[in-house]
């Protein structure tokens, strides 16, 4: 099986794999912890009534780097360079990474989380155009090996924090203690993420002529079947709201029955599990549509993520989670790495990253409501109103994606 996944593969994308790994590994040690850190340093209900502040936090996150993504790959078109956008994107989120650590207010997880963002707004768009033209035959795969890497990087992360929880957590009461314990963790995560670079520097980018361009008129220039896909992964977007509510969701329903160290230990269990999916299956399902299309795998993960949402609604169990997590996990392996090969297959070579840019700009400008909304509905009616949310908006996009369907036959 190995041998079948991995025949062909440029050794770019290896190389760009094993730097979104240890990036992964960094960030994903923070991740499972990160709403937890954001309420111990008082982060929590509304602002002036309206806005959740994990909600803005975690949307900030997903979109302040969003108008980077389509300047950088624009940028990247224009100069015929990809690499150093990457490199210096991985750098930028490094260095964020080691502010967050020496964070004391939850107003400080807000500027240096949302801006540690910032990197990946640089590095994407360039970083999948190299991935894309490293494996012009076979996109699917190429971005799945890829997406593969980097959750196993999340995977080995979040085992990381947990033994770290496990080993160093002490059953004291004092919020200082936490905060500190917290702020280690997020420490050892920056300097992990520094030493992600360096398989940055064997990447070999091929040469390119600059090209002439101006933003406006290469977005002109985007095929309107790109423009559409667009409007519907945004669509969907909208729907996907930050991962954090999904883990609170579940803390919430531990924190009651279990001392804390058990109940912040089963949700990184469960996260884990979330990862192992996603990575377990992210090639297999890139792999998939190769095959099949790419529209029709991307309907149904849609799809799903729907049906996941209903599940989140109306069950809070353990039983219910270890399946609702896998599931979550199986979303991301149909979705993530396939619309970016989807974008990628309907774009042209000469403007790929622009296309690229354009597509995460328009995912990312969108997360920020999608979580504000998330957030409000959380706090001001009740977690149920959340998942129903994503739920009915997954599903509206589905149907959009069918009844346009034709413009995106294979």
């Amino acid at each position: 099986m190995k041998n079948r996944y991995l025949k062909g593969i440029s050794t770019n994308i290896l190389l760009l794999g094993i730097v979104s790994f240890l990036n992964d590994l960094s960030s994903e040690m923070i991740i499972p912890i990160f709403p937890l850190f954001i309420t111990a340093l008082g982060g929590v209900g509304l602002i002036f009534g309206l806005v959740s502040i994990v909600g803005l936090i975690g949307g900030l996150q997903d979109s302040i780097s969003s108008i980077l993504k389509v300047l950088s790959g624009h940028w990247s078109d224009r100069i015929g360079r990809r690499k150093i956008f990457v490199s210096s994107g991985y750098l930028t989120s490094a260095g964020f990474k080691l502010l967050l650590s020496l964070s004391t207010l939850w107003q400080h997880i807000l500027v240096f989380g949302s801006f540690e963002r910032v990197g990946k707004g640089l590095r994407t768009a360039p970083r999948d155009a190299i991935i894309a033209d490293s494996m012009p035959e076979a996109r699917g795969k190429g971005f799945g090996i890829h997406r593969a890497l980097d959750t196993s990087g999340a995977i080995a992360g979040s085992v990381l924090v947990l033994l770290l929880l496990l080993f160093f957590w002490l059953e004291l009461e004092e919020i200082a203690y936490q905060i500190a314990f917290y702020k280690s963790i997020i420490f050892i995560a920056a300097i992990i993420a520094f030493f992600s670079l360096v398989p940055l520097y064997f990447v070999k980018e091929g040469k390119r002529e600059p090209q002439k361009i101006r933003l406006r008129i290469s977005l002109k220039e985007l095929p309107e079947r790109l423009k559409l896909f667009i409007m519907v992964a945004a669509l969907f977007a909208l729907a996907n709201f930050t991962y954090m509510f999904f883990i609170l969701k579940a803390w919430d329903a531990f924190m009651p029955i279990m001392p804390e160290k058990e109940s912040i230990a089963l949700v990184i269990l469960l996260y884990v599990l979330f990862n192992s999916f996603y990575a377990l299956l992210a090639i297999p399902f890139g792999t998939l549509s190769d095959r099949i299309g790419r529209r029709k795998v991307l309907i149904f993960g849609y799809f799903l993520f729907s049906v996941t949402c209903l599940g989140f609604t109306f069950f809070d169990s353990l039983a219910a989670f270890l399946v609702l997590f896998p599931l979550y996990g199986v979303v991301y392996a149909m979705v993530d790495g396939n619309q970016r090969a989807f974008v990628s297959d309907l774009s042209t070579e000469e403007l790929r990253a622009t296309a690229l840019g354009t597509f995460h700009t328009m995912i990312g400008l969108v997360a920020l409501p999608a979580s504000l909304t998330a957030g409000f509905l959380w706090q001001a009616i009740n977690p149920n109103a959340t998942f129903i949310y994503g739920s009915i908006i997954s599903i509206i996009a589905v149907i959009l994606f069918l009844i346009f369907k034709n413009y995106f036959a294979d």
